[in-house]
């Protein structure tokens, strides 16, 4: 087999990896009425790109997940009614804010965007944080904002793949359901994993 040839199944090998990912995700999402189901299906999806960011390729996608999405279905839930909590506060304080006209919102909109901004990122690194360390969901919080605050390289590089699925997704529909979640997956995952070897070079680890 040239190398042209092996490329283009390696290639193949790994959209139908990316595919086969991704429909689990929704899958279990909706198994678990998706109230139920998101937070411990996009926990499993993280836990197989997390292997895969590590260099074990070859793992039972099927079998990881479903093992994953069982043995973390109470606690995923419990982040996700956190980060619930946190995406409703913001939402209900951007309303009020709106409400109360518009010489007040312009004076406080920048700490508010900043907030949001911080939070945001701080919710994707709680899902790499998760199931890469052994910790509580409070320990979680803590280390997810605090690798945030000191990795902006690895900020904007989540933020550029992100953005990236987010247009091709947006110009071919199609592929967002096949690839959408899976990818961005991927890419935060694989961000994260680099901050983490260095975190754990450092120590800086909070418990």
């Amino acid at each position: 087999m040239n190398k042209t040839a092996t490329r283009a199944y390696a290639a193949t090998e790994w959209i139908t990896r990316f595919a086969y990912v991704n429909l689990l995700w929704i899958g279990f999402s909706i198994l678990g009425l998706v109230v139920f189901g998101f937070f411990p299906a996009t926990i499993s999806m993280f836990a197989i790109t997390r292997k895969w960011a590590m260099g074990e390729t070859d793992i039972p996608i099927f079998q990881t997940f479903m093992n994953t999405y069982k043995s973390e279905f109470i606690k995923s839930n419990c982040l996700g009614a956190i980060i619930a909590i946190i995406l409703g506060l913001i939402v209900f304080n951007l309303v009020l804010i709106q409400n109360m006209g518009n010489g007040f919102f312009e004076v406080i909109q920048i700490p508010i965007y900043m907030f949001m901004f911080a939070a945001g990122l701080t919710i994707l690194f709680m899902f790499s944080v998760y199931v890469h360390y052994e910790l509580t969901l409070l320990q979680i919080i803590k280390n997810s904002f605090l690798m945030m605050i000191i990795h902006p390289i690895e900020n904007l590089v989540i933020i550029s793949g992100l953005a990236a699925v987010f247009f091709v997704v947006k110009f071919v529909p199609g592929l967002g359901f096949f690839f959408a979640g899976s990818i961005s997956a991927a890419i935060v995952m694989a961000t994260c994993y680099l901050v983490f070897k260095k975190v754990d070079k450092r120590k800086q680890l909070i418990t």
